[in-house]
């Protein structure tokens, strides 16, 4: 299904995949590792036995950011404008993908990793593990708009003007993550969620995202009427007619993601 990888490993165990970045030493950011992303996630989205997705990294770090050996090179136009288009891609693959996407945040998350771990749905981080945005140290600037979708306005602006590490027991006191664990747990515990998501209607868990997705920028009216529109397609499908069932059967239901 996904051969030839070289910045990523893929392991699909009872319909939740673990990807785990890997083939450097901080999982740094360059084309390769971008263009690998956008495939795993983008053939995880259409991979039926997948339900839901754990993100981790191999090693000390979850990523440190982005490989500044693979920047643009200003002497070339149109450099800058393809290589910022591949960069909104590889983090679009992770907020579209239809899966839910849990982060096993397992060590330090800077810059770009901080943006990409920003783009997973659920934050599950180690005792040791920070994220930081340090842009403004290198006179650069970005990924403020995506850690706001964790972060409270005064957390994320905090973050990124003094380019600070949130260590994970201010991340889980900021609401930024759900659990705060040591570090040998972090992948377990994010697996744990993930297989409790995993157990749940497929159909329903994906409306859910597209739910969180769609409404996020979108006044509560219009967001909740969006919500709406789910809960009816919804109600005409197998899945929601098996767990009507098993609720009134008092039993677990069984999905079929139809």
């Amino acid at each position: 299904m996904l051969e030839g990888l070289e910045r990523f490993v893929v392991d699909v165990t009872d319909h939740v995949a673990t990807v785990t970045m890997r083939g450097h030493a901080v999982n740094a950011q360059g084309r390769r590792f971008r263009e690998e992303i956008i495939r795993v996630f983008d053939t995880l989205h259409d991979t039926p036995d997948c339900r839901v997705i754990v993100l981790t990294g191999e090693g000390r770090a979850f990523s440190a950011g982005a490989d500044l050996k693979d920047r643009p090179d200003l002497t070339q136009p149109g450099a800058y404008p393809q290589h910022n288009r591949m960069v909104r891609a590889s983090f679009d693959c992770v907020l579209d993908c239809g899966k839910p996407v849990v982060a096993a945040v397992n060590g330090a998350a800077i810059g770009a990793g901080a943006v990409l771990a920003s783009c997973c749905d659920i934050l599950v981080v180690a005792e040791d593990a920070f994220l930081s945005l340090t842009e403004v140290d290198v006179g650069l600037a970005g990924g403020a708009r995506h850690v706001l979708r964790h972060f409270g306005p005064s957390d994320a602006r905090l973050m990124a003007y003094t380019a600070r590490r949130m260590y994970g027991p201010d991340l889980l006191r900021m609401r930024v993550a759900s659990a705060c664990v040591p570090r040998d747990r972090v992948v377990e515990e994010a697996t744990a969620i993930a297989r409790e998501i995993a157990a749940k209607s497929p159909l329903a868990v994906q409306a859910a995202k597209r739910s969180f997705s769609w409404t996020e920028e979108m006044p509560l009216r219009d967001g909740y009427r969006y919500e709406q529109t789910q809960t009816v397609a919804l109600s005409t499908t197998e899945d929601s007619k098996e767990a009507q069932r098993a609720f009134a059967e008092k039993r677990p239901a069984v999905f079929q993601g139809r």
